[in-house]
C-alpha cells in the first residue's frame, strides 16, 4: 500500500511539473524593439533592457535595437545613462508568441545654478589690469609689416635670379646667337633702345647691386 500511494504521488508530480512547463512554455514570447530618444527620435545605443526583479535582459545594439526571449505580463524597465527610467509591462492577453514595442526615453536634463567667476577680487583691480595689459600682435600686423615697400624693394634686390629666369635668359643669347648665324654681330653702341636701357639700369642701381654681389 505504501508502495502505490509512493507511486501515485510520484505521478502526480511528474504530471503537475509537466503541466506546469507547458503552461510556462505558452507564455514565452520572442520580445523585440527599439529605444528611441523623446526630442529628436535618434537610437538610444547600448540602453539596458531588463526584466523588474530578475537578473534576464539585455542591451541594445548601436541601432538601439533589442530582442530576447520574455514572459507574457512581465515587467520590463529601459535604462541608459543620462535618461530617465522607463517602465513597460507586456500584456499577458497576447495570442501569439511575438511582441514589438518602439519605446521612447525622456532624457535626463539637470539644470545647474549660474555661477559668475571673476579673475580678480574687485572691478577696480580688474579694470586696471585689462587696461596695463599688452595684447599680443594679430596676423595682419605682422602682415603689415612683412609687406613693408623698403623690406620688398631690399629682398627683390638680393634675391637670386630663379630657375626660370636663368633659362629664359639662357634661350634669349641662343636665339640672338642662331639669329646672327653665318654674319657679323651687330654693334649696340649706336643703337639707340640699347642706350635707353642702359641708362635706366643706371637710374635703378643696377650695375651697384651686381658690384657688391661681385664683392661678396
Amino acid at each position: 500500500m505504501d508502495k502505490f500511494k509512493t507511486a501515485a504521488i510520484a505521478a502526480l508530480l511528474v504530471f503537475a511539473a509537466a503541466s506546469g512547463y507547458a503552461q510556462t512554455d505558452e507564455d514565452l514570447i520572442q520580445f523585440s524593439g527599439v529605444v528611441i530618444t523623446n526630442d529628436s527620435l535618434n537610437p538610444v545605443p547600448f540602453a539596458n533592457v531588463m526584466i523588474a526583479n530578475s537578473g534576464r535582459g539585455t542591451t541594445t545594439d548601436i541601432y538601439g535595437y533589442f530582442s530576447f526571449v520574455a514572459q507574457k505580463g512581465d515587467s520590463v524597465v529601459f535604462s541608459s545613462i543620462g535618461f530617465h527610467r522607463a517602465k513597460y509591462s507586456i500584456p499577458d492577453t497576447l495570442e501569439g508568441n511575438r511582441y514589438s514595442l518602439m519605446q521612447v526615453l525622456v532624457r535626463d536634463t539637470i539644470m545647474l545654478n549660474e555661477t559668475t567667476i571673476y579673475p580678480w577680487p574687485t572691478r577696480e583691480q580688474f579694470k586696471e589690469a585689462f587696461l596695463a595689459m599688452r595684447l599680443p600682435d594679430t596676423d595682419v600686423d605682422r602682415a603689415q609689416r612683412n609687406l613693408q615697400r623698403g623690406d620688398l624693394i631690399t629682398r627683390m634686390d638680393n634675391m637670386m635670379p630663379s630657375g626660370g629666369e636663368t633659362f629664359k635668359s639662357s634661350m634669349q643669347q641662343y636665339q640672338s646667337q642662331l639669329y646672327h648665324a653665318g654674319q657679323a654681330t651687330p654693334i649696340q653702341l649706336m643703337n639707340p633702345v640699347a642706350w635707353s636701357q642702359f641708362v635706366q639700369a643706371w637710374k635703378r642701381g643696377d650695375f651697384q647691386t651686381e658690384r657688391k654681389r661681385g664683392g661678396q
